[in-house]
């Protein structure tokens, strides 16, 4: 009786292990399948955002001319989300500036010797977006050469404002700032030698943020002029509000920047501080003695003013020292210390573009003609003549050293006088509302936060309508 019954007994259970086994197998595959429906659902609807994204910008474009190039590769980035789905930009399309290297892409600066020369690989900045899941999938328009107020080039031809399209969005960021301001990007990376991310922010009426120098990796980024070490370019987010500064630059400030660019100092964002509601020691200036800011701007500032000493702040009159000096002599000479020689070079191969004409002419004058306008001027129009001399460069590498010595020092003094102060931040004016066409190509604004490799950021404080 035992025998048959063992004889029943091992089948049955047998079965019923082969069976659970079967059950926990099917289970298994339906997880599977559930998780893979899950994933292409998600990769669907990433395809289906970046498609809309696109579309939207190519709509705008269509309105603003504010794009170079759709960059295609990035349907194929797509396939590869499942390794980068922890990124804190996962799945969120991202706008780039045009001299920011993109594989296969050319970095143009809307100079014609660069159009045939495409980036052979990409930026640390973008291989860092990507690794953080963001999709770069538009380049955008620049001025020639990237030193215009203006967004206009004999290439790409002339950006204009979403606010308004008998004005100028700005430079040398103004076609992210056009397309952003449009709804055809919520993210965009610029770059700021002298306000090039914080003037089309202001210009078009979003937000816009200048780190430190260094403080995001310049490796793959193109220029018309490379070298120079009075004022230094940075790499900034673009967007309409500043949380999505906050998180880009959250995103950025990673291992990956770290160990692509050892230069780069590796301390990632503090989100303690950018949360902290502690009252703040806020230095101000309505005017620097060098800009009278446009009524509007100086508007916005006392508004500004206001609302912060009502939320508990301690304003506290800060004035620049020698700004007149610092602007010339270190600033303007210092960034054309060779009379403007490199960046005249590159508009040789082509046509300069016509809010560039007045600029590039008097920047390639014999040096004796400017020497002689200079002390001509002088006694009548003095900070113009100031400025004609500056533009002339310095005379040899012993004057250069010299003037990175003056440079120091007066970063030294500025420092001084903010720490006696014992400021937290500075609120200052802007260049503003925007401008017509080809007036700004006839400024030279002050980047003097750039020369004090200092950050800056703007925010949108108030609309001007005209």
């Amino acid at each position: 009786m035992d025998g048959e019954w063992k004889r029943v007994a091992v089948p049955l259970l047998c079965a019923a292990g082969v069976s659970v086994l079967l059950l926990k197998w099917r289970e298994q595959q339906k997880v599977k399948r559930k998780l893979q429906r899950a994933r292409e659902k998600e990769i669907q609807q990433a395809e289906k955002a970046i498609s809309l994204f696109k579309a939207q910008a190519l709509e705008v474009h269509k309105k603003l001319n504010c794009g170079n190039a759709v960059l295609t590769e990035s349907l194929k980035q797509q396939k590869e989300f499942e390794s980068h789905k922890d990124g804190l930009l996962y799945g969120i399309p991202i706008s780039i500036k045009d001299n920011v290297d993109y594989e296969g892409y050319a970095s143009t600066c809307g100079l014609l010797n660069k159009l045939d020369d495409p980036a052979v690989k990409d930026s640390v900045v973008v291989s860092v977006l990507k690794k953080q899941g963001a999709i770069p999938f538009i380049k955008t328009n620049i001025p020639q050469g990237l030193i215009n107020y203006e967004c206009s080039n004999p290439i790409y031809g002339r950006t204009v404002n979403p606010c308004n399209i008998e004005k100028t969005p700005g430079g040398s960021s103004g076609g992210e700032g056009a397309l952003i301001a449009a709804g055809g990007s919520i993210l965009g990376l610029g770059s700021d030698l002298g306000g090039s991310i914080r003037i089309p922010a202001a210009f078009c009426g979003i937000c816009g943020f200048k780190p430190t120098r260094n403080r995001i990796s310049m490796l793959g980024l193109s220029s018309g002029v490379k070298g120079t070490k009075t004022a230094l370019s940075s790499v900034g987010p673009l967007a309409r509000d500043v949380d999505s500064l906050a998180l880009c630059m959250r995103a950025l400030l990673c291992t990956d920047m770290f160990t692509l660019d050892p230069t780069v100092p590796p301390i990632p964002f503090n989100q303690q501080v950018y949360e902290s509601t502690e009252p703040l020691r806020i230095g101000y200036y309505e005017n620097d003695g060098y800009l009278q800011p446009s009524p509007s701007m100086s508007r916005a500032l006392r508004e500004t003013k206001e609302l912060l000493e009502q939320a508990g702040h301690t304003l506290i009159l800060f004035k620049p020292p020698q700004v007149i000096t610092a602007f010339h002599e270190l600033v303007l000479r210092g960034n054309l210390a060779d009379g403007a020689v490199t960046l005249l070079k590159h508009f040789k191969d082509g046509p300069v573009d016509l809010s560039l004409q007045f600029q590039a002419t008097f920047w390639g004058l014999p040096k004796f003609i400017k020497k002689m306008m200079s002390l001509l001027l002088r006694p009548i129009y003095p900070r113009r003549a100031a400025s004609i001399d500056a533009t002339s460069g310095v005379s040899s590498p012993a004057d250069l050293w010299k003037q990175h010595k003056e440079a120091e020092d007066y970063i030294q003094e500025t420092l001084a006088k903010w720490e006696k102060l014992e400021m937290d931040v500075l609120l200052c004016p802007m260049l503003g509302p925007a401008y017509n066409f080809n007036y700004a190509g006839k400024l030279f604004n002050k980047p003097i936060f750039n020369f004090m490799d200092s950050l800056s950021m703007r925010y949108e404080a108030v609309w001007v309508c005209r």
